[in-house]
């Protein structure tokens, strides 16, 4: 897509939101939408719009309420409460493997929110929930599972230390997603984001803390690119 082609009517001006209906044509999948702050109506409204034009729609940080104004105008939304997410339509296509692992239970939530985008963009997705390391044979139960995917997400508060110790195991590509899960001395996901950023363990990339969307749509990138590399 050249220049000339982004200027001529690849957005919708819906006066407080310029939808940008070129989104997947430049990168592979339609704008998503950051419910928080808005206004059931904005959500609504510009939930609507790309789902007119792609045929799905993906938006993350959603309450009930903005569920309720979506639902209103688009029968077949759902909202998937334990990740805040609103979906509506199906992915094209599932393909490859993605894993999504987390520490413990309390890290659910961020990693629904992964496995979900993982999914909307097109991946096929396992969940690997409650192996942390306090009880590290819980993985090792798992881990050869695990190793079979094209892009591992870890998601994990405290400190942190699941990243590492799958990237240790794995020769796969690790998206590393600190949650905000823990005590005082955690600040709010710090420790761990942290933690995540100084690992040993090489291959491991790392999203801002409670970044679930972030982590599965570039687990699913990778993903992506790797089944084309396999039939090419």
């Amino acid at each position: 897509m050249d220049l000339n082609e982004l200027k001529q009517g690849s957005y919708e001006d819906l006066e407080f939101a310029k939808v940008d209906h070129s989104r997947e044509a430049r990168s592979g999948f339609p704008e998503v939408v950051f419910c928080e702050r808005k206004t059931e109506d904005q959500v609504a409204q510009i939930m609507k719009a790309i789902y007119d034009r792609s045929g799905l729609v993906l938006g993350t940080r959603a309450n009930a309420a903005q569920y309720d104004a979506v639902k209103a105008i688009l029968p077949d939304a759902v909202f998937h409460e334990n990740a805040n997410v609103i979906t509506a339509g199906e992915p094209r296509e599932q393909i490859g493997n993605v894993a999504i692992c987390t520490a413990g239970t309390t890290d659910i939530p961020v990693a629904e929110e992964a496995a979900l985008t993982a999914y909307m963009c097109g991946a096929e997705v396992h969940r690997y929930y409650d192996v942390g390391v306090a009880g590290i044979h819980r993985l090792l139960d798992q881990v050869d599972d695990i190793r079979e995917a094209n892009a591992i997400v870890t998601v994990a508060g405290m400190e942190g230390a699941l990243a590492s110790v799958i990237g240790g195991l794995v020769n796969a590509p690790i998206v590393a997603c600190p949650t905000s899960v823990g005590y005082g001395a955690n600040f709010g996901g710090l420790s761990a984001l942290l933690a995540m950023l100084n690992s040993c363990a090489a291959g491991t990339a790392v999203v801002n803390i409670d970044n679930g969307f972030g982590a599965g749509f570039m687990a699913a990138r990778i993903n992506r690119q790797t089944v084309k590399g396999k039939e090419s």
